[in-house]
């Protein structure tokens, strides 16, 4: 849950289908082509503006543009999206870009279910509505509309999650985002009238819902920031109880409210039997202290199951006094280890399921747990008992992502999902006695898979480490560099870029482009170790793997420097800054996304400090000061440089990675470029880092992305309508 939550990856996960393609090889690559006319950019103020570390004085020209409340702001704001929309309006086939991803989302896709109560619940989208609907069925009656956050703006930019219930199914809460804020507000529900229970909880961030029986639930939030809550840093995280019925003013801080407990992230959760509350702390996005409460006991104390930081662990389940945690403590792989809730300390853990040479994510549902591996960033599905025996493995139908198995513990049916880069998800049930899986809802897709190929490649940058790349492009697509080619990355914070099927990705391909995911150093892949090797000092072995990619793409015909783009958001989009700066010769085209890119003052931020155990800090020791300065693409832009065709992407209401950062990049970039390659910012009002982005916007932020980046890649047309 906490990885979910703090972890800054841009995630799309929306599910397309495709029409048949007019032309089943590649677009037709010509000479760079662009708007014809001369692009006249703002004219950015500069002010001398300089901080000095280490006896090092470091020039910050565009600090104003930090000010996300001032007129100033809005107004450059105003212009630069006048400028950008201008040139991508006059892409000639932007339109047909948009009617493409239009198409490929315009079919009816579903959740797996899951029970609460009396009613199976299960998430639906028609195909171009905004927002996911949550719809319930009682037995083998009519599916009904239960929530449907299409109706909560005109306009589909306030959007639903972490939709939770009661114990006994008779009360939801769920949050709501406006503008892709992570700044939420929670509503509770009555099942059955549908009235809402009080008032919403508001000012809530980085929270999950966990209740406890009925009585209530447990959220986090912040205290309020003083200046911009959009800007401004956010450091004590607290846990409260909210006992329904009450009002927020009552509600009991549980944790975070003292020095001792002070940690920017912290959050509770309830186990199935409503016996134990779990606790996790932590200051960084790596490593937790974990506490317990026996709420069963007479006088409920705070319990320390891990007093230290150096390692992960949660509570996954509990059995009578006995607990149930997935930690990488000793175990960079990770493993499942039970305990006594009387002494649940790591000296009396006992392996469940030990560490293997694959890294381990597990599930747990109709009193078994599954172990969900990643082999080379694929699947692999082992179910155990809760002693720990091996049951057998999940059979799988190809080769990709797994994800489900979870479940109450009486359950005899459970579901998982499973897609890759060319297959939508399609939702399997599981009968758990006999292993047998069979197909539950198949996807109506329209993308024809089978005219794609998908093959897993490996390279070596210049230290000789061994990095998996997955390459998808069309069969016949020529592998002489004419194809236009996207590498996209992230490489950071234990993430791992498993193969999944995704909209925008379809359309890529769709139009005759060819899309390559290396699993570069800094994520999760290959656990501990694979994370630590591209933190802090070790960072530019993630630049170095991504440029190494780049150059295997072009050495083996899969791209030339002329039709090779770079993709990547938030810290890939500092991944696509660095490299962009460091070797602006390599590629055509950058798309660095709600980038990381000021690493000097990226943790003055919100709760960017929290990124520190990946990135270090400018303030920490002159050492790393000097390595953050060498890498932070904001301070190693030069004047008189040809750089790529760069599109920087970013969103007024990004609270996570605030905008200032790309504001500051894409000005000092426009400054410095001697090329004639164009260099815009495109920024979207009323949406945030990415979550719960409508339908509508993304369909208009792909059709401009997808179209600067085949405009500047050279390619006149795309094919007969």
């Amino acid at each position: 849950m906490r990885k979910a939550l703090l972890a800054i990856a841009l995630g799309l996960s929306f599910t397309a289908c495709s029409e048949k393609s007019t032309d089943s090889q590649p677009a037709a690559v010509a000479a760079a082509a662009g708007p014809s006319t001369a692009i006249s950019y703002p004219d950015t103020r500069r002010e001398e503006v300089t901080d000095t570390y280490f006896d090092v004085e470091v020039s910050d020209p565009y600090r104003w543009l930090e000010d996300d409340r001032s007129e100033e702001t809005a107004a450059w704001v105003q212009e630069q999206n006048r400028v950008t929309r201008a040139y991508l309006d006059a892409i000639p086939y932007r339109d047909k870009i948009a009617a493409t991803l239009e198409k490929l989302l315009d079919y009816e896709r579903e959740s797996a279910p899951f029970f609460e109560g009396d009613y199976t619940y299960f998430y639906r989208n028609d195909g171009l509505q905004n927002q996911d609907v949550l719809y319930r069925q009682q037995g083998d009656g009519e599916a009904e509309v239960f929530l449907d956050p299409n109706g909560f703006s005109d306009d589909g930019t306030v959007s639903m999650s972490a939709v939770s219930f009661s114990r006994d199914g008779s009360l939801v809460a769920y949050q709501l985002s406006e503008g892709g804020s992570d700044w939420r507000s929670i509503v509770v529900r009555d099942v059955e009238s549908g009235d809402t229970v009080g008032e919403p909880i508001v000012d809530v961030k980085f929270s999950g819902i966990a209740w406890r029986g009925n009585e209530g639930f447990y959220y986090s939030s912040y205290d309020k920031p003083e200046g911009s809550e959009l800007s401004a840093m956010t450091d004590q995280h607290k846990l409260y109880f909210h006992r329904i019925g009450t009002p927020q003013a009552e509600d009991e801080l549980v944790f975070g409210g003292t020095d001792a407990q002070k940690h920017r992230y912290v959050g509770g959760s309830v186990t199935e039997d409503d016996r134990f509350l779990s606790i996790y702390g932590a200051n960084s996005t790596s490593g937790n202290r974990l506490f317990l409460v026996d709420l069963a006991a007479e006088e409920p104390v705070l319990a320390t199951i891990l007093g230290e930081e150096d390692a992960d662990a949660q509570v996954i389940d509990s059995e009578g006094d006995t607990l149930f945690i997935a930690t990488n403590r000793d175990a960079p792989n990770r493993r499942v280890v039970r305990v006594n809730a009387a002494a649940p300390g790591p000296d009396n853990w006992q392996d469940v399921i030990p560490e293997t040479d694959n890294v381990l994510s597990p599930a747990k549902g109709a009193n078994y747990f599954f172990a969900i591996y990643m082999v080379d960033a694929l699947s692999q599905v082992k179910q155990y008992t809760r002693d720990g025996e091996l049951v057998r493995e999940i059979a799988l139908p190809d080769l990709g992502t797994a994800s489900g198995f979870d479940g109450k513990q009486d359950q005899d049916t459970l579901y998982f999902s499973f897609n890759n880069y060319r297959l939508a998800p399609s939702i399997f049930q599981l009968d758990p006695k006999t292993g047998d899986t069979s197909l539950y809802r198949a996807s109506t897709s329209r993308f024809e898979s089978d005219r794609f190929v998908t093959e897993q490649v490996f390279y070596e940058p210049q230290d000789g480490t061994r990095i998996p790349m997955t390459i998808t492009y069309a069969k016949g697509t020529p592998l002489d560099g004419s194809a236009p080619a996207m590498l996209y990355g992230y490489g950071g914070f234990d993430i791992s870029l498993r193969p999944r099927f995704s909209s925008v990705v379809a359309a890529w391909l769709d139009l005759g482009g060819i899309y390559a995911v290396p699993n570069i150093r800094g994520g999760g892949e290959y656990g501990k170790a694979w994370h630590l090797a591209g933190t802090k000092q070790q960072k530019q072995n993630v630049f170095d793997d991504f440029i190494a990619a780049a150059e295997y793409l072009i050495a083996n015909g899969y791209a030339s420097k002329e039709t090779l783009a770079l993709r990547g958001g938030s810290n890939g989009g500092l991944l696509v800054g660095a490299v962009m700066t460091q070797r602006p010769d390599l590629f055509q085209v950058a798309l660095p996304a709600v980038g990381v890119l000021d690493m000097l003052r990226y943790h003055t931020f919100t709760a960017g400090a929290g990124w520190a155990y990946d990135y270090g800090t400018s303030e920490e020791s002159e050492d790393m000061f000097r390595y953050l300065l060498g890498y932070s693409p904001l301070h190693n832009l030069k004047p008189g440089t040809d750089y790529p065709a760069t599109l920087v992407t970013t969103a007024d209401h990004d609270d996570r990675v605030v905008p200032a950062h790309s504001f500051k990049f894409a000005a000092e970039l426009q400054h410095d470029q001697a090329g004639d390659a164009p260099v815009l910012i495109r920024i979207e009002s009323d949406a945030g880092h990415g979550a719960g982005t409508p339908t509508s916007k993304i369909i208009d932020q792909y059709a401009d992305i997808w179209g600067f980046a085949l405009y500047n890649l050279g390619v006149e047309s795309l094919g007969a309508d």
